[in-house]
């Protein structure tokens, strides 16, 4: 069995605050080193909780692990180049493998294509229509993991910060969240999984009251 590592290092972001701090150094003739991170619970490779979009729901800690464990069926859509909107017409022709209980994976290849800490990667990324996340729920899947920022929207709020968006507008969060299926945002590497189902395992930290955390996600190819 194969093990591929889908996740983004942690660092330093235009986007997203991760700030490290050395508290304790082998230099400074301390016994142990240790390091404060402040990291943002939505930055690089992370899971969401639904508190995050619907008021009031669970929190990460709340979560079943298993929601983030399971057959996962990668779909590829490398096809797409800039501004390529993921549709049902893609998924019909492109995720027949997809099964009801699946965790999909929707490849573009993107973070290959373009850095991820680029302005490009964000202003021209490929992006989720209505109609492919309702394909998902049809489908019956329980998890959706993205190569890419998952809404068109996802540009306007890093550029045009003072835009106000409507929660229609936030397109996979809108339709996923309510079905029950939750989302694994910005994984990397999806192409050297090479093939079309795998086992997937993308497990947050239990932190109490957190709308989302990082993940280390992997895929485990037979």
């Amino acid at each position: 069995m194969r093990i591929v590592d889908l996740s983004f290092p942690i660092r330093p972001h235009f986007r997203w605050k991760v700030e490290p701090k050395l508290t304790k150094s082998h230099a400074a003739g301390d016994v142990f080193q240790s390091t404060v991170l402040t990291v943002a619970c939505h930055a690089y490779t992370h899971v969401d909780a639904p508190v995050h979009f619907l008021p009031g729901d669970r929190d990460i800690a709340s979560m079943a692990v298993d929601q983030w464990i399971g057959d996962a069926a990668v779909v590829d859509l490398s096809h797409l180049g800039d501004n390529g909107e993921v549709t049902a017409a893609e998924l019909d022709e492109h995720a027949g493998h997809v099964r009801r209980g699946d965790i999909a994976l929707l490849r573009t290849d993107w973070p290959k294509k373009v850095s991820v800490e680029s302005e490009k990667f964000w202003r021209d990324a490929p992006f989720t229509g209505r109609s492919a996340c309702e394909w998902l729920v049809r489908r019956g899947v329980k998890a959706v993991g993205y190569d890419y920022p998952p809404d068109y929207t996802v540009r306007t709020s890093i550029f045009e910060p003072n835009v106000k968006l409507t929660p229609e507008q936030c397109t996979t969060h809108h339709v996923f969240f309510p079905a029950g299926i939750t989302v694994i945002e910005y994984l990397t590497d999806l192409d050297r999984i090479g093939a079309a189902r795998c086992r997937f395992v993308a497990l947050p930290l239990k932190i109490e009251g957190a709308d989302g955390s990082p993940v280390r996600a992997i895929a485990l190819v037979d």
